[in-house]
């Protein structure tokens, strides 16, 4: 007979808990108070970043960094990618200081061994051995190698830029949590496209803009996509959450196991190989990657690494400015609205709207146009948030450097890759 607990984290978990549970945390609501960025960098030789780095001088290197005094939390992805993880700061201008202060103790450090980091959405030179030798690892990749070859990329070649807002108000209105949802997945396509960084992958051009974005919809859809919008915000993300594959099952020693087919639903209602936990459904979740992945707070994943030490400021100014100034954000949803039509019935990032942002960039006329607006709102609506003047003109410089001619970093990318540095 299976046990009913799995290592002592408590009893089975039924179908209606989890349910309650899912709708319980996805959203908590309240005004929009905090703000978070999380970083992934590609790490690059200092002097020769398109050669590949040794997997024993990388970890020799990465461990190092572990003795620093952060206020971020500190992370690794299988390829190597570093991660800085902010703690939820009160304003905009606390999370750039807090980060900027991190971020400038961690280049030092790379820079004594002889590495740095990496502006880029997507490596655009090689594919690194995985470095991260887990259980959790090995089983992604196992699940990811039956849909295809891009989920190893995914795992060990990308870099993006994650900003986590509060959900929002309970009740309607532009800080509404229901309004601020469909914004992400609207605006999300918008902030694609001005992002896109990514436009190589082993040497070559790919023909996207953001190369990142595409290898995420290239995966699993019922783990990358959003839940339908017909639905609810809080019943769309538990239907989903509870009808997504699940991609492994812990075990305290030796590998996990990685079913086929099984849904989190009927493993609940299966309870083979052994009946889930709430620290299964916890799991799971961290294993779900839509382009906005509601964590109690909004977690915006579409962003790509941005070049410059301090490029990765600006899609954190602007979003958090278009979302959390009131003003700002009533504004920036009459603009973004009429994307939806593009977008049509298909959920984010596998419709029209997004397929075009990713491929394109700015260089889609409809983007393009929606923007300049957008950035135009963000302008005026950062000083009412706190933003220094040198944030400000970081945006402005993003804003007439790429904005205005319709172009992307992607678009510098591929011309600075003619044996140029493309952190520059």
């Amino acid at each position: 007979m299976p046990s009913d607990s799995f290592s002592d984290e408590g009893p089975a978990i039924g179908e209606d808990d989890a349910e309650e549970l899912l709708r319980g945390i996805c959203f908590k609501t309240g005004p929009p108070r905090t703000v978070g960025v999380e970083l992934e960098w590609l790490v690059h030789d200092l002097h020769s970043p398109e050669q590949p780095v040794p997997v024993r001088r990388l970890r020799e290197a990465l461990d190092g960094l572990r003795t620093l005094r952060l206020s971020s939390a500190l992370t690794f992805e299988p390829g190597g990618q570093l991660e800085l993880s902010s703690a939820p700061a009160a304003s905009l201008m606390e999370c750039v200081t807090s980060t900027a202060q991190d971020l400038a103790l961690v280049r030092s450090a790379l820079r004594t061994a002889g590495l740095a980091l990496a502006g880029l959405g997507q490596d655009p030179w090689h594919s690194p051995d995985r470095l991260l030798r887990a259980p959790r690892y090995d089983a992604m990749e196992i699940y990811l190698d039956r849909i295809g070859p891009a989920g190893r990329a995914m795992m060990r070649t990308t870099a993006s830029i994650q900003v986590c807002l509060d959900a929002g108000h309970e009740e309607p209105g532009p800080l509404g949590y229901g309004r601020r949802w469909q914004l992400a997945h609207l605006l999300g396509a918008v902030l694609v496209a001005a992002f896109a960084n990514s436009p190589m992958r082993e040497r070559r051009p790919t023909g996207w803009r953001s190369t990142r974005q595409a290898l995420w919809a290239q995966l699993d859809p019922a783990r990358t996509t959003a839940p339908s919008a017909r639905h609810e915000p809080r019943a769309g993300w538990a239907a989903l959450a509870l009808d997504a594959p699940v991609m492994c099952i812990r075990a305290p020693k030796g590998p996990w196991t990685v079913p086929e087919g099984l849904t989190f639903r009927n493993w609940i209602r299966s309870g083979a190989p052994r009946p889930p936990v709430r620290a299964d459904l916890d799991y799971h979740l961290t294993t779900l990657f839509p382009p906005v992945r509601p964590r109690g707070h909004l977690e915006l994943r579409m962003i790509d690494q941005q070049p410059g030490e301090d490029g990765w400021l600006v899609p954190l100014a602007v979003t958090t400015a278009l979302f959390d100034d009131p003003e700002a954000s009533e504004t920036v949803y009459r603009t973004v609205k009429s994307l939806a039509e593009t977008a049509g019935s298909l959920p984010a990032p596998r419709n029209l709207l997004w397929v075009n942002a990713a491929r394109y960039g700015l260089a889609d006329p409809e983007l393009h146009l929606a923007a300049m607006a957008c950035f135009a709102v963000a302008q005026e609506a950062l000083p009412r948030i706190g933003a220094t003047p040198a944030v400000q003109k970081a945006v402005a410089d993003f804003y007439e450097r790429y904005v205005v001619p319709g172009r992307c970093p992607a678009d510098e990318l591929r011309a600075s890759l003619n044996g140029k540095d493309p952190r520059t």
